[in-house]
């Protein structure tokens, strides 16, 4: 098992390629610097003294020729936090340089060989199944043998041939827009 720390050094050492695959529709944590508290109240944007340092980041990977990418499952409709998730979080991410996309079962299948949990596939060599409780809180990062690599490579690359870039997705869904959810 790996923890937090852990988990960050191995995930933002990559050499060449991340993939993280997410399912959950929330997600605790405190490393959002109450952005999702002020995305819910209607405020402007995003905390630019915590975001951007991250947008930096991955400004950095890409401009290195490294690439970070990302599919959700989800389903629509969406809450409030997938709202917030995407308005400040994916838009600003993909404009950034990560590769997002969104798989919405509502929309799509989901093609048998995506798992249903979380994980990350670090150069695609390293297998890390994330763990969360009920409530979306991290409770664990798991880092499995070898063996478990082919089974996550198909995972991934099924979901990202399945899903749909992030801005397409996103431009198709005014209606999770906050300024179309004020009364939400």
């Amino acid at each position: 098992m790996l923890d937090l720390a852990q988990l960050a050094a191995r995930v933002n050492g990559f050499a060449s390629t991340a993939f993280r695959l997410e399912t959950l529709d929330v997600y605790a944590s405190s490393s959002d610097g109450g952005d999702v508290d002020r995305y819910l109240r209607g405020e402007d944007a995003p905390d630019p003294a915590r975001k951007e340092p991250w947008l930096e980041l991955l400004r950095s990977e890409r401009a290195q020729g490294r690439v970070r990418q990302r599919v959700h499952v989800l389903a629509s409709p969406i809450g409030g936090y997938m709202r917030y998730a995407c308005e400040w979080g994916y838009a600003y991410n993909a404009r950034a340089g990560e590769d997002i996309r969104i798989l919405d079962l509502a929309e799509r299948r989901r093609p048998a060989a995506v798992v249903e949990h979380d994980f990350w596939l670090v150069d695609d060599r390293d297998v890390i199944v994330m763990r969360y409780d009920a409530g979306g809180r991290f409770t664990a990062a798991e880092l499995l043998p070898p063996s478990g690599l082919p089974r996550y490579q198909a995972a991934r690359d099924a979901a990202l041939e399945a899903a749909e870039p992030f801005a397409a997705w996103w431009r198709r869904h005014p209606e999770y827009y906050q300024a179309n959810n004020q009364a939400a």
